[in-house]
Formats: structure tokens, C-alpha cells, sequence
């Protein structure tokens, strides 16, 4: 007797959280109704901040900065977000899986925390930013708490803009503790990039920015500055070389005189001797 065989249905196999977890596409980018402060100084300081982003041990393209979209930070609670002022991640692709620019950052898609977050302080929300609100049972935890406990993010930077105070919190032992600053800068050895208060002009605005500098003490020049600095570079190695030029016709034209003089003595020689009778 010959018995059928029957194909033995297969399961598909288990969906990853990647595909059943909501990804940025599926979570609001930004909240209309939302409080904020839209100064200027919020649009530009963040601009600052990326365009000085260069962290040293990872290359461009494995670099995120973000400004003022929001941070999914709790898969239990997907819709619960912050939305820190700045913040730069470290070994994750630039674009969203390597090819769309990010609307949200979406931790349990991204599996990387970032590496540093900057908030900017002002009078309605300086207390929410370093920790001082007493929020209920039921409330959603504040930035300190998502910052220091959720993410565990190493550093946390806060900069009040009105009186130019700046302080800095790292992480150790899984709290934050405040640095102590002998001048507005700080040091992160992981990343071999420091952030400090610079004076100076940007968009047109001379005051105290935050920006990015690196081992030697130098200011991380954005493109349009480092491009200046070339130009100035040229320009100057371009003087010098008219400079040059100009020294070396200077000394052809000494030589050339030297030459006329001393032909003009030798034929007032050869002259005196002819006078005197003596052929040469």
C-alpha cells in the first residue's frame, strides 16, 4: 500500500521588533499644540552645534545630530517622546536605514541612545530641563529622568543663554554629577571632541555660542569657514609670492645697475689710459 504524502505546512518565522514595533514613519514627527519658544536662538545654536559635530573616531556618515524633533524613548509607551534642543548620536548612519532623511529618532528602531544632549535654557522651561518639576505617579517621567535613567545618556550639557551660564552632568555610576568647570569648557574623551563657549560672529550675531572643538584647543570651523580660512590662506601665500616677485625683479634691477656702473668705471679707465698714451 502506498501512503501520500501530504508537504508539511511551514510557520513563517517570528516578525522582528524592527517590523512589528512603529517606526518613525507611523509616529507624529512634532506636536502643534505644544509649548516652545521659537527665538532665533533656538534655530540657530542647534545649526552650530551640527555643523561643528565632527567627532574624530567615526566617520560622517556614521554620525546623527538632531534638533528639536522628537525622541522615542519607551517601546512600552510608544508615544511618549522628548524633545531635547540638540542632540548628537554616535555609530548610527546618517540617514534613516541608510537612505531617508529621519523625522523622529526612534530608539527601539535605532538601538543606539545618543551620545550627548544639549538643552537651552529659558525662564518656562528651566526647571523641566534640570530635574525640578514633581510630576504625579501616573505622569510620564521628565527629561532628567529619560535622559539619566531611561537612555542613560553619558552627557547632558544645559546652557542659559540670558545670564551665559554654562553646565555640564555626566554620567558615573549610573547618576548624573555636575563638573566642575575651571573655565566654559568640557572635555569628552570618548568622542576626542570638547564643547565650549566661543565668542564670536555667526549669521551675523556677535555673542557666546556653543560649539565643538577639538584635542589642540581649536574651534571647529564649519564649511563656510574653513573655506574662508583657504581663501584667506591663498590669499596670503599669494601675496607672498607677489612679494617675492617683486623682491627678486628688485635685486635683478640692483644687479643690472651694478653691471652699467661697472662698465661705465671700466670704460672710464680704459679712457685715462688712452689719455695717458697706453693702448689696450
Amino acid at each position: 500500500m502506498f501512503r501520500v504524502k501530504y508537504p508539511v505546512e511551514q510557520s513563517d518565522p517570528p516578525l522582528s521588533p524592527r517590523e512589528t514595533l512603529p517606526t518613525m514613519y507611523d509616529l507624529p514627527s512634532e506636536n502643534p499644540e505644544e509649548p516652545g519658544l521659537p527665538d532665533e536662538f533656538h534655530d540657530l545654536q542647534p545649526e552650530l552645534l551640527r555643523r561643528t559635530f565632527c567627532p574624530r573616531p567615526y566617520f560622517p556618515d556614521l554620525l546623527f545630530a538632531g534638533s528639536d524633533i522628537n525622541l522615542y524613548y519607551d517601546v512600552r509607551h510608544q508615544n511618549r517622546y522628548k524633545r531635547p534642543d540638540w542632540f548628537g548620536v554616535v555609530g548610527v548612519p546618517r540617514l534613516y536605514d541608510g537612505h531617508d532623511l529621519r523625522m523622529s529618532y526612534v530608539i527601539w528602531q535605532e538601538g543606539v541612545s545618543p551620545f550627548v544632549v544639549v538643552e537651552l535654557l529659558s525662564p518656562g522651561t528651566e526647571k523641566e530641563d534640570l530635574g525640578e518639576t514633581e510630576r504625579g505617579a501616573n505622569q510620564p517621567p521628565g527629561k532628567w529622568e529619560v535622559y539619566e535613567r531611561i537612555l542613560r545618556i553619558p552627557y547632558y550639557v544645559v546652557f542659559n543663554r540670558y545670564n551665559d551660564q554654562l553646565r555640564a552632568f555626566s554620567l558615573q555610576a549610573g547618576s548624573y554629577q555636575e563638573l566642575e568647570l575651571s573655565e566654559p569648557k568640557i572635555w569628552m574623551p570618548d568622542i576626542d571632541l570638547g564643547l565650549g563657549l566661543w565668542q564670536g560672529v555667526y549669521e551675523g550675531l556677535d555673542r557666546l555660542w556653543l560649539r565643538w572643538y577639538d584635542a589642540e584647543g581649536n574651534w571647529i570651523l564649519t564649511e563656510e569657514e574653513a573655506a574662508q580660512r583657504q581663501a584667506e590662506a591663498a590669499q596670503q601665500q599669494a601675496e607672498a609670492a607677489q612679494r617675492q616677485a617683486e623682491a627678486a625683479q628688485q635685486q635683478l634691477e640692483i644687479e643690472r645697475q651694478r653691471a652699467e656702473e661697472a662698465e661705465r668705471r671700466a670704460e672710464e679707465l680704459a679712457q685715462r689710459l688712452r689719455d695717458l698714451g697706453i693702448e689696450l
